[in-house]
């Protein structure tokens, strides 16, 4: 009997000191995130910064005064104004990461991608792409800070953080006058027209400061989520040759690639990437198995209880996306990459309401969500119809999480030219080695 008390007492301590580890996690998790916001905002910034918002638009954390704004940035019409142009800054990339003699590292290329896109296509700006290099650099060295505890001292991260967002937002201010200035041979209104346009009909003329900051938070909601998917894309790609068929066979059947096997002519349009229902599918899937984010914070408006217990009105909880999709008793073989999931015979995700939230969910879903949708379909057309690509490496590297999901090593990967029938097209060198003499 002594022992048996002893081995309660002791799974009382562990669960007692469960309890608090998750509780002090769950404070700091959201002081950090509440970090995130004094990083990227000037102090003198006016903009409000609503209650129990981590200010994260990819995963439908904002429900401020720019709600207004999103949806226009966001809506339809925008997108189909984006499209041509997210098509051109990924072909663009891809025939870069093709005449790469080397194998790149996916991830890293991956952030460089949405970044360009989000200065090129997002925000409308026409930096040289030296600078646009530089400003890049100066970028991540903010990212890499954002989440640094507020110690102000010499090399500390805290100081490098706020260096690099005053070097950024240097950057990003020349940008933004040389874009007031130049209105000419503008054919559509990007997501900082629609801001400013937005503000003046609300009656209200945003100062540079408030534009500056509205701009490093769209770059900030397009960056490494998306990068984060895009690269588990084309790992998924590389992993599952047949998916990869199944694709292209599906852009054939809807003219997008020819029989032979070269891309037709053509931008895309929205209404074609709406008819590709594998295409879908495929988004869908990378999403459940490989969200970028883990979670979301929410206040709890409302005192409820939730299996037994009891959550006051008041507190902030944190949900998690990934724990839900691995626990979900919809899904079928959860650990498996299976696009097929998704199809009109099966649809899985439409039994019952928030086992399938990669984007957040109810009211507060993610506003950004289509556009992200958008740019990862876009790159898996192009991936699919102009490129070839094979693991650099022996094995496929594991998977970290923090501060989003990507492979340890960044996933090293080679890239090819493609001739008109997609064979690939090898150096010249590599050419006149395997020539038969």
């Amino acid at each position: 009997m002594l022992f048996e008390g002893l081995d309660l007492v002791s799974a009382l301590a562990t669960l007692a000191a469960c309890l608090v580890s998750v509780t002090l996690l769950l404070a700091v998790s959201q002081q950090l995130w509440q970090l995130r916001w004094a990083a990227t905002r000037d102090k003198s910034c006016k903009l409000p910064i609503p209650k129990g918002s981590m200010g994260f638009p990819l995963i439908g954390e904002t429900g401020h005064w720019l709600l207004q704004v999103f949806s226009k940035i966001f809506s339809h019409e925008a997108l189909e104004s984006y499209l041509p142009k997210i098509q051109l800054v990924i072909q663009d990339t891809l025939r870069a990461w093709s005449s790469h003699p080397e194998a790149i590292n996916v991830y890293q290329e991956a952030q460089k991608l949405t970044f360009r896109m989000a200065i090129r296509v997002l925000l409308g700006f026409s930096i040289p792409e030296e600078d646009l290099g530089h400003l890049f650099e100066v970028y991540q060295q903010f990212v890499e800070n954002v989440f640094s505890l507020p110690v102000d001292l010499p090399f500390s991260g805290y100081r490098r953080g706020i260096q690099a967002r005053q070097i950024l937002q240097k950057g990003l201010e020349k940008a933004i006058r040389e874009k007031l200035q130049c209105t000419q041979g503008k054919d559509y209104s990007d997501a900082l027209d629609l801001l400013i346009e937005s503000s003046k009909e609300h009656g209200k003329e945003m100062t540079m400061q408030e534009l500056k900051d509205g701009t490093l938070e769209l770059i900030f909601a397009a960056y490494a989520t998306t990068a984060s998917a895009s690269t588990s894309l084309i790992m998924q790609l590389l992993k599952h040759p047949t998916v990869l068929e199944k694709l292209r066979d599906e852009l054939r059947a809807h003219g997008i690639l020819h029989s032979g096997g070269c891309p037709c002519e053509g931008t895309l349009r929205l209404d074609t990437l709406s008819g590709l229902r594998y295409l879908d599918c495929v988004i869908k899937e990378v999403m459940r198995l490989f969200t970028p984010i883990s979670g979301g914070y929410r206040t709890v408006l409302q005192t409820f209880e939730l299996d037994g217990f009891q959550i006051p009105k008041g507190w902030s909880v944190m949900y998690s996306i990934r724990d839900t999709h691995d626990t979900a008793p919809v899904f079928k073989d959860v650990n498996v990459f299976d696009p097929d999931r998704f199809s009109q015979a099966r649809s899985e995700d439409k039994d019952g309401r928030f086992h399938y939230l990669p984007f957040g969910g109810g009211v507060r879903t993610c506003l950004g969500k289509h556009l992200a949708k958008l740019f990862l379909k876009v790159l898996a057309v192009e991936l699919a119809s102009t490129s070839r690509f094979e693991l650099a490496t022996r094995t496929f590297p594991r998977i970290t999480l923090v501060p989003v999901l990507h492979p340890v090593d960044g996933l090293s990967v080679k890239f090819f030219g493609l001739d008109s029938n997609q064979n690939k097209i090898l150096p010249e060198t590599e050419a006149m080695l395997s020539a038969t003499v």
